[in-house]
C-alpha cells in the first residue's frame, strides 16, 4: 500500500488522526469498520460517538493514536443543530415516535430568546432514556426499547455557546458550543418544554471536536481517493499536534530510555522543564523533538515525572 509522506508508527502503519466527515446512515462503528478494512486491518478507533442521523467531524484514531482516546474525549463540541418546535418524541429526535403535537403560534422571538439564554453556562443535564449510559451495567436504550423508564442520575455539562443562527418556520437552527457528555437532543427537548410547546432535535451536524474542524474533514469517498493517489499521509493530524496544548519536556538520551521503558525520570538534567508543568500532564520529547510519551509531573522541581502514556518505540 502506498502510504506516500504518511507518519507511520511500527512499520508501515500508518498512525495519527483522520478527521472524518460522516454522513447520515451511519454510525461511528461503521466508519470505524470501513476505515480498518481500507488501511490494511490498522488499530483503528474514534473519540466521540456521533448518531447514526447526525453528520459532521468525526475523528477516527489510527495505530497509536488509539492510546490517546482517553485525551481528546475531554475537548469541547461545537454543533449546528435544527431544533423543532412543537413535537417531541420518545427519542428526543427525528428518528422516534412523535408523542405530542402543539400549536407553537404563541412563542414569540422575545419568549424563545429568553429561553434560551437560561440554558447558557453549567447546568445539570438527565442523560435520554435512548443513550449509551449505562445503570446497573446495562445501557439505558436497552430499557427504553422494552418500554422502561430506569432512574438515573443527572450530570454536569457546560454550555459555552448557544446562539440562534436562523428560525423557519417551526424550525430553529442554533450554534453551540458544548462540554463532553451533552446531549444535544436533551437540550432540543429541554428547550422545546421551557417554551412550554414541546420540542426535539431534527438535524445535527457536528462542526468541531477541539481543535479538529469540519473544514479538513473527509468523507469515505475523499479517503478512498487520497489512497488510490497515495496522498492520505498528508491528511493526518500526528499526535503532536494533538497535544499540542501539553507542555512540551524535553530529555536526553539516557533519560528517554527510561521513559521508553515506562520509568519515573526526575526533573534534575531535564532541559526545558516549563514553570506550569506541575500538577499536569506533559508531552516527553527526546532532544530531537521527537514525542515518546505523555507523563505527569505532580510533585514539584523535585518529585519524579510519571510516565502514563508511552507512544513511540524503543527504536526511537
Amino acid at each position: 500500500m502506498n502510504w506516500t509522506d504518511i507518519t507511520k508508527g511500527q512499520g508501515d502503519e500508518p498512525e495519527g488522526v483522520l478527521i472524518v466527515h460522516k454522513e447520515s446512515g451511519w454510525t461511528s462503528h461503521d466508519v470505524v469498520a470501513k476505515l480498518r478494512r481500507l488501511l490494511g486491518n490498522s488499530k483503528v478507533g474514534h473519540a466521540g460517538t456521533l448518531d447514526p442521523s447526525a453528520t459532521g467531524v468525526l475523528p477516527i484514531l489510527v495505530g497509536r493514536a488509539t492510546r490517546i482516546a482517553e485525551y481528546l474525549i475531554e475537548w469541547d463540541k461545537e454543533y449546528r443543530a435544527v431544533l423543532r418546535l412543537g413535537e417531541t418524541t420518545d427519542t428526543q429526535d427525528a428518528t422516534g415516535q412523535v408523542l405530542t403535537r402543539t400549536d407553537v403560534g404563541e412563542v414569540t422571538e422575545e419568549a424563545l430568546l429568553e429561553v434560551i439564554a437560561r440554558f447558557r453556562g453549567a447546568q445539570r443535564q438527565l442523560p435520554p432514556m435512548y443513550s449509551a449510559v449505562k445503570v446497573g451495567g446495562q445501557p439505558l436504550y436497552k430499557a427504553a426499547r422494552a418500554g422502561k423508564t430506569v432512574d438515573r442520575a443527572d450530570r454536569s455539562i457546560a454550555i459555552h455557546r448557544l446562539e440562534i443562527a436562523a428560525v423557519h418556520g417551526h424550525d430553529v437552527t442554533l450554534n453551540i458550543v458544548c462540554s463532553k457528555g451533552t446531549y444535544v437532543r436533551t437540550l432540543c427537548a429541554d428547550i422545546g418544554q421551557a417554551l412550554g410547546v414541546g420540542g426535539h432535535l431534527h438535524a445535527l451536524e457536528r462542526r468541531r471536536v477541539g481543535p479538529l474542524s469540519i473544514d479538513r474533514a473527509m468523507t469515505i469517498d475523499q479517503v478512498v481517493g487520497h489512497l488510490g493517489t497515495g496522498t492520505l499521509g498528508r491528511q493526518f493530524v500526528s499526535l503532536d499536534q494533538l497535544l499540542c496544548e501539553l507542555p512540551a519536556v524535553v530529555v536526553n538520551e539516557e533519560q528517554a530510555q527510561r521513559v521508553l521503558h515506562g520509568s519515573p525520570i526526575y526533573p534534575v538534567g531535564v532541559g526545558h522543564l516549563p514553570a506550569a508543568s506541575t500538577g499536569m500532564s506533559v508531552r516527553l520529547k527526546n532532544e530531537a523533538g521527537r514525542l515518546l510519551a505523555i507523563g505527569t509531573h505532580d510533585t514539584g522541581n523535585v518529585g519524579p515525572i510519571r510516565v502514563r502514556k508511552v507512544l513511540a518505540h524503543l527504536s526511537s
